[in-house]
Order: C-alpha cells, then sequence, then structure tokens
C-alpha cells in the first residue's frame, strides 16, 4: 500500500486531508509542521510515497521542509505537494522551485487533491 506524509498545523486539515488520502488508498502518516514532518521522514524513510504540505506553518515552514527534503537524495522519488492558502503565481513558482512537484490551492476538493495525485503519478 502507498505511503503519504500529511503535514499541516491544522488539526482538521490534516484529518481531512488523512481521510481523502485514505479513501484513495493510501496508509497516512501525519505531522503539525516541517520540523515533525522531517523527523517522520527520518524513521520511515523512503517507505513515504508522497507528502501533502502546507506552506504557512510553526517551527518549520512547508517551504523549508521541501528544500531540506530535496537536498537528501534519499527522498528523490517522494513526490511532493504544496496544499496551502498562498494563491499568488510568485508563492506557487517558489514552492515548485525549492522542490514541490505540484500545488493545491485552499479550499480544495477531493477531485482537485486526486487531479494532482494523478498528474504526478502517485495516484493511479
Amino acid at each position: 500500500m502507498a505511503r503519504a506524509l500529511i503535514v499541516d498545523d491544522s488539526r482538521a486539515t490534516r484529518m481531512i486531508l488523512s481521510r481523502t488520502m485514505e479513501e484513495s488508498g493510501f496508509e497516512v502518516l501525519t505531522a503539525g509542521n516541517g520540523q515533525e514532518a522531517r523527523a517522520v521522514m527520518d524513521r520511515e524513510g523512503a517507505t513515504v510515497d508522497v507528502v501533502l504540505v502546507d506552506w504557512n506553518m510553526p517551527v518549520m515552514s512547508g517551504l523549508d521542509f521541501v528544500r531540506d527534503l530535496r537536498q537528501r537524495p534519499e527522498f528523490a522519488s517522494v513526490r511532493v505537494v504544496m496544499v496551502t492558502t498562498e494563491t499568488e503565481i510568485e508563492q506557487m513558482e517558489r514552492a515548485l522551485a525549492a522542490g514541490a512537484d505540484e500545488y493545491v490551492m485552499k479550499p480544495f476538493t477531493r477531485d482537485m487533491i486526486e487531479d494532482k495525485l494523478r498528474m504526478i503519478g502517485a495516484l493511479a
């Protein structure tokens, strides 16, 4: 079973994304900020297939987490979707330049998430 890591400081958003991913066939792990997500990735290694990460979080932002992840060769195959309230094109460009594979603006629907997962090859 494919595995997903949901990274968001909002418990409600983590729950919504977790349900979406579970219904799409993923085993789900969660973290409340980028630092917690880094610890999960260190522990779980490359068994995580896709990360859905918020941008604005305390301790370590999603953008910093993505940059950190992309500097580590062992996580090169992990797909990353930034799921955020940041709506400016410049922010989207920054996320993609940092190593995110796709970008979803909040509020989102299950179809939007699944479409992005298909685009990056994380969902059949």
